[in-house]
């Protein structure tokens, strides 16, 4: 804990504060305004613990977006695992998923209906379920970003030195630069500044997001989760803004690299190819999602049973979408501690621990 503490401590986060207030008053004599979104789930519910918004001056707005890979999961893909538990096909998931909203359902529903749906720690777990169970089929919901990419379909080649014929993954990769692309472009979210993710950055490299601050001229810092880490993030984008700068700064470098994690990314790219992708509230982003590559078909769920992830209708009162883009707050949705708790999530952005909802229900209530 002595390491962390040195990221936690007070005096330090209220010099920090200082020179963000500093700076934005120097913003304010302009009339100019700091919108910064937080790209990470992590991020989000960082900012909610540890009440940093609360501190922040009236002129700088912290925005959370589409970073939590549970929130963004569109509905028809819910309602493909559901099929695949309705069909006696063990369905093998992290915990956070059973609660998530499909069409009409949720996972837990199905299971509570007798679906054979099984709850992971490590996707490890599927492979030692399909070994203990040979004449049965295990399929893994494989969803996530960069950061969660690789330990998911290394069950792939786990499968294939161990002869495993019965298991698959049902894919719904996501990519953050081409999302980071879809914000940039969308005219009603107001952004001027970009908190970038930390584990996400580690795996794709600092050298990922240049293309983008370069055509999109949107100031961005690439930022740890800690307290000091996101204060110290916040100033470094008020310094650009009040320097009229638009520039990639990597304050997270004791853990990102410029390349990225080289074994991990071999393994992305060995297995996976990018491919259109929907986003639950957002739409179709182009090239935004990864899906296996044909010669990895017999691990494919969707191909080897038939699944189809497209077409879903999530609840239309719901306002995650807005919510993932930035457009409105959480507690501005109509739902949102009424209908929408986490006991009884109406939308995805409820569910997850990462959620932008569920930060604000946990904390800012």
């Amino acid at each position: 804990m002595k390491y962390i503490d040195g990221f936690r401590n007070h005096l330090a986060a209220r010099a920090i504060t200082k020179d963000i207030h500093d700076l934005a008053e120097e913003l304010g004599r302009n009339n100019r305004e700091a919108s910064i979104m937080e790209v990470c789930g992590s991020h989000t519910m960082s900012i909610a613990r540890y009440g940093i918004r609360q501190i922040l001056p009236e002129n700088v707005r912290l925005i959370s977006g589409p970073g939590c890979p549970v929130c963004v999961t569109d509905a028809a893909y819910i309602d493909g695992a559901i099929e695949l538990a309705e069909r006696s096909i063990h369905v093998a998931t992290f915990g956070d998923m059973l609660k998530v909203p499909g069409s009409s359902r949720t996972l837990a529903d199905a299971r509570g209906a007798g679906g054979k749906v099984h709850v992971c720690y490590s996707p490890l777990d599927a492979v030692k379920l399909a070994k203990e169970n040979p004449e049965e089929q295990i399929v893994f919901l494989g969803i996530g970003f960069e950061t969660t990419v690789p330990p998911v379909i290394s069950i792939i080649k786990k499968a294939m030195s161990e002869k495993l014929t019965n298991i698959s993954i049902l894919t719904a990769f996501k990519l953050v630069p081409p999302a980071l692309e879809a914000l940039a472009q969308d005219k009603d979210v107001a952004v001027n500044g970009f908190l970038l993710p930390a584990h996400v950055s580690a795996i794709i490299g600092a050298d990922a997001y240049e293309n983008f601050v370069d055509k999109y001229k949107i100031s961005s810092v690439i930022a740890g989760f800690e307290p000091l880490d996101i204060l110290f993030g916040v100033k470094g984008l008020l310094e650009q803004l009040a320097g009229n700068r638009a520039e990639l700064v990597n304050q997270y470098a004791r853990v990102v690299r410029k390349q990225g994690n080289s074994i991990a990314l071999d393994l992305m790219n060995r297995l996976l190819e990018p491919a259109d992708a929907s986003w639950r509230g957002i739409g179709t982003i182009p090239q935004s999602g990864l899906v296996l590559r044909k010669e990895f078909s017999d691990f494919d769920a969707s191909k080897k049973f038939n699944i189809s992830t497209e077409g879903g209708k999530p609840d239309l009162r719901c306002r995650c979408g807005d919510v993932l883009k930035g457009i409105i707050f959480p507690d501005e949705c109509p739902l949102f501690n009424k209908e929408c708790t986490p006991l009884f999530p109406v939308g995805p952005c409820m569910v997850s621990s990462e959620g932008s909802c569920a930060a604000y229900y946990k904390y800012s209530r």
